[in-house]
């Protein structure tokens, strides 16, 4: 306790504030090394091996420190030491420099195996050396991988927790979405203990686990899967002796948790505690506490999500919004809003699904209009939302969305290659409709392709919201129609009724600006102060006042016939040997020669779900050898995988800015990211594949 001892010799006598002992201050000197000493701050003392952290119980008492005691496990484990848990990973560390940067040793896991000799007829055989970063707490296990080169010393580990010891008998990707949200509170306590806002987080050290938003999504850092179990006893330092077979334990269903750790800059001692006995001890209180009536609560909402999505798809309906919904969100957040008004269904169109009351919204063409800030976009973003399940709490768990449903936009520079835009744009100068391609379309030609390519992916239900809209496709009134003769947009107003009637297709349109849909709508509901009503008589009464009618134009080939071919279908840009791929949080794609705009996909939820999208095209570009591609069997072979194998396998630690936690988005985002490539090689007909 020297150390102490100097600092407290060297206050003064009537000091209030111990301000030396809380910033442990220290200078460092490195024998071995040619660096000019430095100073450090730790108020951890030792006495030996063992350590007295001293820190400030509140600034109102600062003459009364909170002092822990850190004792080595090892000290007291006395006749136990071949249990001792972590023991592999605590002697790699203890080999380590304190100011190491690579933490090889840990990341190597290189283990001398010493095999049975009964196993071989008596016959003993000389150990081998494995690598094999994989440690275990009891019959629980982590691993313990490189995220990437650039971040030795922020690794990834992945916890493996036997499902029994938390009573867990469901699989589903609801379960490991509740258990995600039900550990990240004691991440967070572990944070809180470590956090200083005078040093960055590579000194403080810090957890890292991803936060979901209130979707329910399959992820890379919280599912389930079979694990092997430990198959060896500890021997001394790094030496195992691996079981006989007939004492070796079956693989175990486990919770598998992905976080990260930055590791604090030379201060090893402190990344030994973070390691193997704070993290663990947040293991244990997560199982110890673990609350399996909020689980079975969370799993009967996805029960009842389920029971729901399974109604809509066999009935006339193509969205359902629950009665108490909570629509709103806090300015700035996800989170539901307070205060906020629930949702009421229309007396006529309130209907009963699994037990659930709400507002079924019949398949067909829908409008729903108000005056500004009203809640209708509101309500639209919430039906968008609805693609998705969400957890107990969002305030929008009970709005079910056909799942195939795509929000359509005006996206004004996007690129298009060779769709068939014929059924709203009769003409353009120099160019065939049915066959249109544009490096920069303009906000309607964008708005025909982006529906053209949704109707191509199979969507059932478009949402728009006449705001994100270019007004000339939307809609032309008819005097605009008298006046101008040669207009070569056939609006969408005059197509919406088609698309349902001849493909199935169903729309949702939020319109305040025109009545030009109040004709050609099945249902229209009014929004005013944030309540919905039944609006449709009086709107069909308003059309027949002013003598507006219905018209139709011929009906048109919705079709697309076109050819991917693999050149320039590449994540390496050209001339080079080496892979690109780059997401940006602006909602770009970089990958080989392409810079793809995600930006108009309006149904990402997720910025991890964008980092996906990158590893998913990259997949699907390194893994193809065909000249020509079947683009949409590729993707239908990659989420096949997905749901075999979970979604890890995608990513690559080569890709430095891509980040490790990854959320599964769906086949239509995809798609449509394939679409928006710029120089790939897309053509029209092409041959048979």
């Amino acid at each position: 306790m020297k150390r102490l001892k100097n600092k407290i010799l060297s206050m003064e006598a009537n000091t209030t504030t111990y301000k030396a002992i809380y910033e442990g201050s220290m200078t460092i000197i490195d024998p071995a090394s040619t660096r000019e000493p430095y100073v450090d701050y730790s108020p951890t003392y030792y006495n030996g091996d063992v350590g007295f952290e001293i820190t400030g119980t509140h600034k109102l008492a600062q003459d009364k420190p909170t002092i822990t005691i850190i004792i080595p496990y090892d000290m007291i484990a006395g006749d136990l030491e071949g249990e001792i848990p972590l023991k592999r990973l605590k002697y790699y560390l203890h080999q380590m420099q304190n100011d190491t940067a690579t933490y090889k040793e840990m990341y190597d896991g290189r283990t001398e195996v010493n095999f049975p000799s009964s196993a071989w007829d008596g016959h003993s055989l000389a150990p081998e050396y494995h690598n094999e970063p994989t440690y275990w707490y009891e019959d629980m296990s982590f691993h313990i991988e490189t995220t990437h080169k650039l971040a030795q010393d922020k690794p990834t580990l992945t916890w493996s927790i036997p499902a029994e010891n938390i009573g867990v008998e469901n699989y589903t990707t609801a379960t490991a979405d509740f258990c995600l949200r039900e550990f990240k509170k004691y991440i967070d306590a572990l944070n809180a203990e470590l956090y200083n806002r005078s040093r960055p987080d590579n000194e403080n050290g810090k957890y890292y686990l991803h936060t979901p938003g209130g979707e329910i999504l399959t992820r890379n850092t919280a599912y389930f899967a079979m694990c092997p179990q430990r198959d060896y006893e500890y021997g001394s330092g790094s030496t195992v002796y691996l079981l006989p077979d007939d004492q070796m334990s079956p693989p175990k269903m486990c919770l598998c948790i992905r976080m990260q750790v930055q590791l604090p800059k030379r201060k090893l001692r402190k990344t030994i505690q973070m390691l193997c006995r704070d993290l663990p001890d947040a293991v244990d209180r997560f199982i110890a506490e673990f609350d399996i009536v909020r689980l079975n609560r969370a799993l009967e909402l996805a029960e009842k999500q389920a029971s729901i999505r399974a109604w809509l798809k066999n009935s006339d309906y193509c969205a359902f919004v629950a009665n108490g919904s909570i629509l709103p969100r806090s300015k700035g957040t996800d989170l539901p809003m307070e205060n906020a008004i629930p949702f009421r269904s229309t007396p006529d169109d309130e209907i009963e699904i699994c037990g659930v009351q709400g507002m079924g919204i019949k398949k067909g063409v829908t409008v729903i209009t108000g005056g500004g800030y009203s809640g209708k976009s509101t309500l639209l973003d919430a039906i968008s939302a609805g693609i998705y399940d969400h957890t107990l709490g969002d305030g929008r768990e009970l709005c079910i969305t056909d799942e195939s449903a795509v929000t359509i936009s005006a996206e004004d520079g996007r690129s298009v290659k060779h769709v068939n835009i014929s059924p709203f744009i009769k003409w353009l100068p120099g160019g065939d409709t049915s066959d249109f391609s544009t490096d920069h379309a303009s906000g309607s030609t964008s708005q025909a392709a982006n529906i053209m390519e949704a109707v191509d992916c199979n969507a059932k239900l478009l949402l728009i919201d006449e705001d994100r809209s270019a007004t000339n496709f939307m809609i032309r009134d008819r005097m605009m129609k008298e006046l101008i003769e040669k207009e070569p947009i056939t609006p969408f107003t005059d197509r919406v009724n088609e698309l349902y009637k001849t493909h199935g297709v169903s729309t949702i349109l939020v319109i305040g600006g025109s009545g030009e849909y109040l004709s050609v709508a099945d249902k229209i509901y009014m929004m005013e102060d944030y309540l919905i009503h039944d609006a449709t008589e009086k709107s069909k009464n308003i059309c027949s006042s002013y003598h507006v009618t219905s018209v139709f134009p011929s009906s048109e080939n919705w079709q697309q016939s076109r050819t991917l071919y693999s050149d320039r279908f590449s994540s390496y840009p050209e001339g080079s040997g080496t892979e690109k791929l780059e997401v940006s949080d602006m909602g770009f794609v970089m990958i080989g020669d392409e810079k793809i705009d995600v930006r108009g996909l309006h149904d990402i939820v997720s910025p991890r779900q964008l980092d996906t999208l990158g590893f998913m095209l990259r997949y699907l570009e390194v893994s193809n050898n065909d000249r020509k591609i079947d683009i949409e069997r590729k993707i239908n072979d990659l989420y096949a995988r997905i749901d075999e194998e979970g979604i890890d396998f995608l990513y690559s630690s080569f890709f430095t800015t891509c980040e490790r936690f990854l959320d599964l988005p769906r086949k239509q985002e995809l798609m449509a990211l394939v679409n928006r490539m710029r120089k790939i090689n897309m053509v029209k007909g092409g041959d048979t594949i």
